[in-house]
């Protein structure tokens, strides 16, 4: 299997900009620092081995006039990524918009296609090799969150569905603006793989609507799905799974942890997932937080192992965040990161559990060896 990516091992930058439901608009670029030490961030992270890099445009600072392109927020971080020698995979579109356009209105579609246009032509004069772009990050979590219980941004009730559609048409919208710029360009759709299991005979059917919803975003972006919205196959190019310690729950129940009787293997999921749709795929986002690092890792990455063995072409697990960061809700410090707060001049302590996971782990592949199991 050729290799997608640089590095099998990734790192993933919190780049999240939504507004919360108070109104306040996050920016864990700036707020984790990574805005000011790009630089050392990416070194940091190819010195142990992760060459590929998730991390985001912030789309409300580059448009914070209509129509009007200010690439001071990108471009230190675009040349930093080509001075540190890493291949990012931008996110066009991670929760936040520019406050003067409307989502709901077509002219999002419009806007947020001419916008990718413009960060692609930014890209491909900027940086060699094959670009990987994620047109709009986690949809189907977006449309429940933003649209379904007013998490944030948009902030309305029952109305997933609608703003699932209309990501998805953003999105449509933005990889054919994409590859009209650049036809080498790779297009990921990162979205979390979840199993949500019945308390009660009388919840099957709720439980089984709501695990397969986690399929509906990519199923329209392939046309499987409300081919009227534009989706052909071709647009699903990289299938990205993210997956954490709490993506399995019994439905308006609890959460189900490693460990539980009826607690799904991440390699059947992944099994799943492959089997529908055929791409390349990879763990787009995955971690924990505290004592748990290392352990949820190397469990994740034994699971990996297993699916590759039984034919899923995964290439890659991409370790998010990949910085300690503030809590979207309460700014509480989450210790999930490799690596912690930076100091005044950009160095960053090392979680030194999850580094030795990571250096075995690593150890094994560059030996051309698969991925062990623990023990």
């Amino acid at each position: 299997m050729e290799p997608l990516f640089e590095s099998f091992f990734q790192a993933g930058f919190e780049c999240s900009t939504h507004r919360r439901k108070d109104g306040r608009r996050l920016d864990l670029i700036a707020s984790t620092g990574h805005d000011r030490f790009a630089r050392q961030d990416y070194t940091a992270v190819a010195g142990l081995g992760l060459r590929t890099v998730r991390d985001g445009i912030r789309w409300h600072l580059v448009e914070a006039s209509a129509g009007r392109y200010d690439w001071s927020s990108f471009l230190p971080m675009l040349r930093a990524a080509r001075s540190a020698g890493v291949q990012p995979v931008w996110d066009l579109c991670h929760y936040g918009w520019p406050d003067h356009i409307d989502i709901w209105r077509p002219a999002f579609v419009d806007r947020f296609a001419a916008f990718a246009a413009a960060v692609a032509t930014v890209v491909r004069n900027e940086l060699p090799g094959v670009p990987f772009y994620c047109p709009i990050n986690e949809i189907s979590f977006w449309a429940w969150a933003g649209g379904d219980v007013a998490y944030f941004n948009p902030g309305t009730e029952r109305r997933g569905l609608a703003l699932k559609q209309q990501l998805v048409r953003a999105a449509l919208a933005a990889i054919e603006a994409i590859r009209r710029v650049d036809a080498r360009a790779r297009i990921v759709h990162a979205d979390p793989a979840i199993h949500v299991m019945a308390g009660s005979p009388r919840m099957r059917r709720r439980a089984a609507n709501a695990d397969a919803a986690q399929y509906q975003a990519w199923d329209m972006i392939s046309g499987k799905l409300m081919p009227g919205l534009g989706g052909k196959p071709e647009y699903l190019d990289i299938v990205g799974v993210n997956y954490y310690p709490d993506n399995q729950w019994i439905y308006d129940g609890p959460k189900v942890r490693r460990g539980h009787a009826r607690y799904r293997p991440l390699r059947e999921m992944l099994l799943q997932v492959h089997a529908r749709y055929g791409r390349p795929m990879f763990v787009a986002e995955t971690g924990a937080e505290g004592d748990e690092r290392a352990d949820w890792f190397a469990y994740v990455c034994d699971e990996v192992a297993a699916a590759m063995a039984q034919g899923v072409p995964l290439h890659g697990v991409c370790l998010y965040p990949i910085l300690d960061y503030p809590g979207w809700e309460n700014e509480r410090h989450c210790p999930a990161g490799l690596l912690g707060a930076a100091d005044r001049v950009g160095r960053r302590p090392v979680q030194a559990e999850l580094a030795a996971e990571l250096a075995r782990r690593l150890g094994y592949r560059n030996g051309r060896v698969p991925i062990p199991a623990v023990g």
